[in-house]
């Protein structure tokens, strides 16, 4: 590969420095001719160049909670075109979650994940193995040996189930214990959400809609942070959604217990009430709460209670979706839409600056993951895995253009700020000018 200069890159948001890559890595960083009075920066005989004219860089951002669904429901997504929509939206990794056709819940499947990924090119694919066989909560899957198969899986999860038995969520945290990998929780205690449909609330009861009750989410959370403590090992929970479970993860953490949490897109910008229209594309797990649940999730995500944004991109087919209400699938897209989202809630409101962007999307998920070569520092000597962001950018949302197979956005219409316009995964440019390479 050859080399690239992104001239004019505001890095993190700062001043304007211009950026030098060579081959996979930042070769040097410096402040850009742009700003400096007579000229200077970096300048590379033979570079291709990237006028960057201000726009924000950040590292390539990291997903820690991605539907691929292949194998199995290729009619929703693939590996291909899930890590299309991921580049689109600025990602240069994603974890792959294990609900797949067979489930993730031995070294062959995962490893079949991993390999797809590896030939798609467009970002990295790290699997997600199931923490039971099947994702019935009943045995403890092949962990070990998913860790050490070439995936080297070090995140466990039966997202889209809970693990509800106490006692197999206790083995898999000492198991997993031994190689420092980590449990993802999907907190959802099945007695207590049996024919939920939305939010349990004011909204639930007007429309007459089965209730997922908050308390269903933060019990579980109280027994496995506890848990996670009693044992001496890492939890993770999956996409938090109530005011309730931020203080309970707010004390754990006070307590010096090694809990991480990561909120969706969606819970950060949208409410209950949305379900009035009985819109199917509303129709989430966890579903959408009060506006109290969203301003909790925001200050918690911007004070580091919530460790970081992951997308939860759940794909779905079009018959899957365009149905009543009761029958449809859970689920949202949102790979491509997610930094728009977050700089709509968090950047323009104040709430976070560009440099706690990059911690919460590229960085905190690396290290959560426990990746080599991601959410690293733009400087030199660092992979160039980068994302080049035009933040002035104001654009209606159009799922006809999306990379992904699927088009149950919630967002269709609504005018969302940003556009990821270059995305670079080791030296080589996926997305240019705001298309796929």
């Amino acid at each position: 590969m050859g080399k690239i200069l992104i001239r004019g890159a505001k890095v993190l948001g700062g001043d304007a420095q211009d950026v030098l890559i060579d081959g996979e890595t930042i070769a040097e960083v410096t402040a850009s001719g742009i700003a400096l009075p007579g000229g200077g920066g970096l300048s590379a005989e033979g570079a291709e160049i990237v006028e960057a004219d201000g726009k924000i860089l950040l590292p390539g951002l990291v997903d820690l909670h991605t539907h691929l669904r292949e194998p199995g429901r290729e009619d929703s997504e693939t590996v291909l075109t899930g890590t299309k929509a991921a580049a689109v939206g600025g990602y240069t990794s994603v974890y792959a979650m294990a609900n797949t056709f067979p489930v993730a819940d031995t070294a062959g499947v995962v490893e079949q994940v991993w390999r797809l990924g590896k030939e798609s090119g467009y970002c990295d694919v790290q699997p997600v193995g199931a923490v039971t066989v099947g994702l019935e909560g009943k045995k403890l899957a092949e962990l070990g040996a998913m860790h050490d198969s070439a995936a080297n899986v070090r995140v466990f999860s039966d997202d889209g189930k809970c693990v509800d038995d106490a006692v197999i969520m206790r083995r898999a945290l000492e198991y997993v214990k031994a190689f420092d990998g980590v449990v993802a929780q999907h907190a959802q205690e099945p007695r207590l959400t049996e024919g939920a449909q939305m939010n349990e609330g004011i909204v639930s009861a007007e429309l007459g809609l089965g209730g997922w009750p908050a308390v269903a989410e933060e019990s579980i959370i109280a027994r496995d942070v506890l848990l996670a403590d009693h044992v001496g090992s890492r939890v993770h929970i999956c996409h938090l959604s109530t005011a309730g479970s931020v203080e309970i993860i707010r004390w754990a953490k006070s307590r010096g217990i090694d809990v991480t949490a990561e909120v969706t897109p969606h819970h950060l910008l949208l409410t209950d009430e949305l379900v009035r229209t009985y819109n199917p594309v509303y129709k989430v797990n966890p579903p959408l709460r009060t506006e109290r649940d969203v301003m909790a999730l925001r200050e918690a995500l911007a004070d580091g209670t919530i460790d970081i944004v992951a997308t939860d991109h759940a794909p779905h087919p079009h018959e899957d979706k365009d149905c009543e209400w009761g029958a449809a699938a859970m689920g949202m897209v949102g790979l491509e839409t997610a930094l728009s989202v977050v700089q709509h809630t968090m950047v323009d409101t104040g709430l976070l600056t560009w440099a706690q962007v990059a911690d919460r999307m590229s960085a905190r998920p690396a290290v959560i993951g426990r990746l080599e070569g991601h959410g690293r520092p733009v400087s030199a000597g660092e992979p160039a895995n980068l994302t080049l962001v035009d933040s002035a950018y104001r654009g209606a949302v159009d799922p006809a253009g999306f990379a992904s197979r699927s088009r149950n956005t919630p967002y269709e219409g609504r005018e969302l700020p940003g556009r990821v316009t270059h995305t670079f995964l080791r030296g080589r440019a996926t997305v240019v000018d705001g298309k796929l390479a």
